[in-house]
């Protein structure tokens, strides 16, 4: 018997508003757990204990069989999303599962933790935190995970990075140097994770990622990375679910 797995929540279908299949309309299923805690976090829910009532234990085929139900033949791509997920070995049966059913499956993890099904994943993103989360990245680890994809990766692997500001951007362009041949992604973070009025909201993350976008473009080491926005927070802002 396969072992259960924590999930807190799967919604969808929605698009993904993050990393390298930006816009790509997925499901999701959100697992509980995180061996970090950013200071910046947009899901601190998953792993601070305030929603531990909330997560079920399910078997693969009890996740697979609500992501049908919920949505039905909307969807071909599966985002596991934490937390992080990269702390469940058992995920592996999960993988298999939806490839069975010519589903792809996409995940963010930050490098922390290396799990053999990760050469399994179609779209994987590896998100090492910044300064500004107040988390300190573990390079040796982050090296021996670079280098097992480049070996053994099956689909598409890319790094991503939050930027919230100047320092965070000099630790990209330290992590740019350090894995040249791996697609880099920036993004701009959200620090307002209270707003809940759109028409407040939007025009205060364009302007941050319009001054991220500045920064890159005058930066001569950083000529070969995507710039991306939070997309899903420019539609739903701080909404969750979606």
């Amino acid at each position: 018997m396969m072992r259960k797995i924590p999930v807190l929540e799967i919604f969808g279908p929605t698009i993904q508003g993050e990393g390298m299949v930006i816009g790509q309309k997925t499901m999701f299923v959100r697992t509980a757990g995180c061996d970090y805690s950013c200071s910046w976090c947009d899901s601190k829910f998953t792993w601070d204990g305030s929603e531990k009532e909330s997560i079920q234990m399910m078997e693969p085929q009890e996740i697979v069989d609500k992501l049908w139900e919920m949505g039905g033949g909307r969807f071909k791509h599966v985002t596991i999303s934490g937390g992080n997920p990269g702390l469940l070995s058992q995920l592996d049966g999960l993988v298999d599962l939806l490839h069975e059913n010519q589903v792809k499956v996409a995940l963010e993890t930050q490098g922390s933790r290396w799990q053999e099904w990760f050469a399994k994943i179609d779209d994987l993103t590896i998100s090492p935190k910044p300064p500004s989360s107040g988390m300190t990245t573990n390079f040796e680890t982050l090296d021996f995970i670079i280098r097992s994809l480049k070996e053994k990766q099956q689909g598409d692997f890319s790094l991503k990075v939050v930027i919230f500001g100047k320092e965070d951007l000099q630790y990209a362009v330290n992590l740019h140097k350090r894995y040249t041949d791996v697609a880099l992604f920036l993004q701009v973070g959200n620090d307002d994770l209270e707003t809940e009025e759109q028409e407040k909201l939007v025009p205060y993350l364009l302007e941050k990622y319009e001054r991220l976008v500045d920064l890159v473009m005058d930066h001569e080491v950083l000529n070969d990375v995507r710039v991306l926005p939070q997309l899903h927070t420019y539609l739903w802002g701080n909404k969750r679910g979606v």
